[in-house]
């Protein structure tokens, strides 16, 4: 390196990690053709082979009034396996609409699900959660709070996922009350319900008509404002306790994401072919479902397929194999014009190279694949296990680095700079240059941690890692929070709910 370049980086502004820079609050739009990794004709081989598997194996379906809905619709159902024909399949889907809009509290935060629009949620369900100075420990409400808040603060995160972490330190039978209740008033942004039986959706669903200040059911049920994930139990299985949630969100048009979770050689086949098709088939099963249970109601095709290392069992995720699922299952999503979501997801145990290399792993197959919404975007350790508050950070930080990506720079005239070219002549620089004056502050992506600075001004500064960084940053981000405005009427309306709903003790028999 010159001597004269490195005192032009030595001497340059030094944007690092000391404060946010957050591009705007804005829904991703993602400007380039889809990734298709696989021919047409395998995609036609696997739907083909995930017919096979409903009309010749069938899925177990353990929830009668389900079993039902199918019988009505001409499937085989003997005891509680229902074998689906292909014709009652294509029939159902083709009242399930392919253009969703999810509403959010504070309708600039609303989220387009259309084919090329892009959102990213939050980690989510993870039992324990981590940062530099608290260690690894199980989730409680406090740390709960704080991810919910950080959420809301990051203009890049755009719905809460979930839990973000599990709180356990809340009694099982009513913590869905404290927890929904929450991230209707810390956000004004889109959020999760889990889909664990009537009850808690409908206290969920309850919270929320609240929050939104909708004074009916049927005021209620004109937008969606609530989503839920539907796994299934795979291989083969729709859990009774994921169907009542689904039928009761179904009741009131909000949003069923159906994702199976196929893990290649544990939970589906070893190969990547048999693993999708499975895959295919337990969603066009749920999908289905509650097609035939209420046409017209809103669908999303969940793709969540990867491996399991085969020396120990566990999870991998952000491998190349989880890479390929995900881009192939947006294929599949596409053939039958089904909103699609993705997940940004890895195995690191802590928040490292592995951490970061796997999760861009996810992401660039997440938005090439076109998927319409990224559960886990920000903040997910050890498979799921842990929420790590620098990990969210750090994701922020990938996937306002995408999104700026997906905007194509500008080719016009000026900014082609034939005319500072032309000034500068060979051997010179641009830093004075009037083209650069007029664009430097604006000209490049500013980011949230990455440090730019050369070694000895970083050293002298204390070599902080990113993670470290992060750790900083996160810290800043909750000193400065502030609550979204909600009428104080709704609040109390929330409160009351809660409350009463808490001295009724919840969820009944919920051991």
């Amino acid at each position: 390196m010159s001597q004269r370049t490195r005192r032009s980086r030595g001497n340059r502004t030094r944007r690092t990690g000391g404060s946010l820079n957050q591009l705007p609050w804005a829904q991703i739009n993602n400007p380039y053709k889809p990734v298709d990794i696989v021919s047409e004709e395998n995609i036609d081989a696997i739907c083909g082979a995930a017919f096979d598997i409903l009309e010749t194996i069938g899925v177990d379906i353990l929830h009668e009034g389900a079993r039902q809905v199918f019988k009505k619709s001409g499937a085989l159902v003997e005891g509680e396996r229902v074998r689906i024909g292909r014709d009652i399949i294509e029939t159902a889907l083709k009242s399930a609409p392919n253009t969703l809009t999810l509403h959010a509290r504070n309708p600039a935060h609303n989220l387009d699900l259309s084919p090329g629009r892009i959102s990213f949620g939050s980690v989510a369900s993870a039992p324990n959660v981590s940062d530099l100075e608290g260690g690894r420990r199980p989730g409680n409400h406090g740390d709960f709070k704080n991810l919910v808040k950080l959420c809301q603060s990051l203009n890049i995160i755009h719905f809460i996922a979930g839990y973000p972490v599990e709180p356990v330190d809340l009694p099982p039978r009513t913590r869905h009350l404290n927890c929904i209740s929450d991230m209707a008033i810390l956000t004004d942004k889109v959020y999760h319900a889990y889909s664990l039986g009537k009850e808690r959706i409908s206290d969920a669903l309850e919270i929320t008509r609240l929050a939104h200040g909708c004074t009916s059911w049927a005021e209620f049920d004109q937008k969606i404002r609530l989503f839920t994930i539907i796994n299934t139990s795979s291989p083969l299985r729709l859990d009774g306790v994921m169907i009542e949630g689904a039928f009761e969100m179904a009741r009131h048009k909000q949003l069923c994401i159906i994702t199976p979770f196929t893990l290649a050689g544990a939970m589906a086949p070893i190969t990547l072919a048999g693993a999708l098709a499975q895959q295919h088939a337990e969603a066009l099963a749920g999908m289905t479902l509650l097609q035939l249970f209420a046409p017209g109601c809103p669908l999303a095709y969940g793709g969540f397929t990867s491996n399991v290392d085969m020396k120990s069992g566990s999870p991998a995720f952000g491998t190349p194999e989880n890479a390929q699922a995900a881009l192939i299952g947006a294929q599949l999503a596409r053939r039958i014009n089904i909103p699609y979501r993705s997940s940004n997801a890895n195995a690191s145990n802590c928040v490292d190279a592995q951490a970061t290399y796997e999760s861009q792993m996810s992401i660039w197959s997440a938005v090439m694949g076109q998927a319409n919404m990224v559960m886990h975007g920000a903040g997910w350790l050890e498979g799921g296990l842990c929420a790590s508050f620098e990990k969210l950070i750090i994701d922020a930080e990938m996937l306002q680095m995408m999104a700026k990506f997906l905007q194509p720079p500008k080719i016009t005239e000026a900014d082609l700079g034939l005319a500072a070219i032309q000034d500068v002549g060979p051997g010179g620089h641009y830093f004075g240059t009037p083209h650069t004056l007029e664009r430097y502050e604006t000209a490049f992506y500013d980011p949230m941690i990455s440090d730019w600075r050369n070694f000895e001004s970083w050293e002298e500064a204390g070599s902080n890692t990113a993670t470290e960084r992060a750790n900083g940053l996160y810290k800043k981000l909750l000193d400065a929070y502030q609550e979204p405005e909600m009428d104080e009427s709704r609040k109390e309306a929330i409160s009351d709910f809660v409350a009463k709903r808490i001295a009724e003790g919840g969820i009944a028999n919920d051991d």
